[in-house]
């Protein structure tokens, strides 16, 4: 009897050990998965955290190279407005006999109209290298994402409606690259510029013949019509396409 109970002591105290043991066990593994849970936790806050900063440092730095087109947009559809109001006045004096102009003022009305190409040129160096890169996944804002994506598109657009301003532009020029009419002329009589200075006031070739040339006031009434387009369908929508982008940019800039 005395050795069964002997036995029954050493089985429990054995069992009491081993429960202790097991408590201890499952302690030991939830300490190191809490452990875990933490690390990973922080790992993935510093990660969020270096993501942030370097969609803080695009969008700094998207704002200066979209800021910088738009002025240069705003810069240029005022050379284009200037370009078709010429054209649009040198139109009122082609094929009408009561209206009057002076080879000064038809000259001036042609460098005003037809000095200055009109050509977009936006900076993208940061947005190219973005995509290039895959970048452009780290802007988190969806919205943004998509304009940012669609701008390349955009321009090329642009570009092709330039394309046919330019071709017009050129059919306009080629007109004084006959032996009927000169540019000399108009650059005597307008606005000096440094390179043409030295050009005599006197002695020139009258171009008032070209307000009487139909072929003229086609290419002049082509040239408006195109100039007139690409300022109301494509660089007005396109500066408000800027607008949404640089609203959206300062929104998340932090």
């Amino acid at each position: 009897m005395a050795r069964f109970f002997r036995k029954f002591r050493l089985n429990s105290l054995s069992k009491s050990k081993i429960g202790k043991y097991v408590v201890y066990a499952i302690g030991e593994i939830v300490l190191v998965v809490i452990g875990i849970l933490i690390a990973v936790g922080i790992n993935n806050s510093r990660e969020r955290s270096i993501l942030e900063a370097k969609e803080q440092t695009y969008l700094k730095g998207l704002k200066e190279e979209f800021e910088t087109s738009k002025r240069k947009l705003i810069q240029l559809m005022e050379v284009n407005e200037r370009n078709y109001e010429g054209a649009k006045t040198i139109l009122n004096y082609t094929n009408n006999p009561n209206e009057n102009l002076s080879e000064k003022e038809f000259s001036e009305l042609l460098s005003r109209s037809f000095s200055f190409d009109v050509y977009f040129n936006a900076n993208n160096s940061l947005l190219n290298e973005m995509i290039n890169s895959g970048s452009l996944k780290d802007i988190s804002n969806d919205k943004l994402r998509k304009l940012l994506t669609n701008w390349e598109a955009i321009l090329k657009d642009i570009s092709k409606q330039e394309g046919e301003l330019g071709e017009q532009r050129a059919r306009v020029l080629d007109m004084f690259r006959t032996n009927a009419n000169s540019i000399k002329t108009i650059f005597q009589l307008s606005t000096t510029s440094p390179e043409t200075e030295f050009l005599q006031k006197e002695n020139y070739v009258s171009n008032l013949n070209l307000l009487a040339s139909l072929e003229f006031e086609n290419n002049i009434m082509m040239f408006y019509l195109v100039s007139y387009s690409t300022s109301e369908a494509h660089y007005k929508p396109l500066l408000k396409e800027l607008n949404s982008i640089l609203d959206l940019i300062n929104n998340e800039i932090q």
